[in-house]
């Protein structure tokens, strides 16, 4: 039973982080609706079970089953994950990534701020989302658009070199422009 709080309390923390982070970006609604499939008994039940408290519950999951239905079920719902935006290319017939849309990116962008610093609480630095994201670069290559990935990296390591107030000012300058960098 304790996991049950552990877990509502963890998911809730990590989206109010979320909220404040998507408004510090200048796209408040994306930070209102984020992440509410997390509470929906397909991935509340899953998460509750799994809970690791410094790492995703989706990891303690993959490890009982060899996958998790609770990201399933996320990924497929929440456009701010990357793997929302795969589709068979027409011409390869290949599962690949499209290129996520800006407003999805920048959500992207406030939730590995505020998971880096839900999982590394006293340990956080501005290197860590970056860090994180860098450590399955290779693996992921094949199913997120280059861009998509350029523009993440961009923006993380400019965090990790400028800051959040930089990055945030940043974000919010280039949010209707057509790309992400210069």
């Amino acid at each position: 039973m304790a996991h049950v709080f552990a877990h509502f309390k963890t998911i809730t923390h990590h989206r109010h982080k979320v909220i404040a982070n998507c408004f510090r970006a200048g796209i408040p609604l994306r930070g209102l609706l984020h992440d509410l499939s997390k509470y929906s008994p397909t991935e509340f039940i899953p998460g509750a079970k799994h809970y690791l408290g410094n790492r995703s519950p989706n990891e303690g999951e993959r490890e009982d089953y060899g996958y998790s239905k609770a990201w399933m079920h996320h990924k497929g719902r929440n456009r701010h994950h990357f793997e929302y935006w795969t589709d068979y290319d027409p011409v390869t017939k290949l599962m690949s990534g499209v290129k996520m849309p800006r407003k999805y990116l920048i959500e992207m962008f406030c939730d590995r701020v505020a998971a880096s610093k839900i999982y590394n609480k006293k340990d956080y630095t501005d290197s860590k989302p970056l860090e994180y994201f860098m450590k399955a670069k290779n693996r992921r290559a094949s199913i997120i658009h280059p861009e998509t990935s350029d523009e993440i990296e961009f923006l993380l390591r400019m965090l990790e070199e400028k800051g959040e107030k930089e990055t945030f000012k940043y974000i919010r300058s280039i949010r209707r422009k057509k790309n992400v960098q210069g």
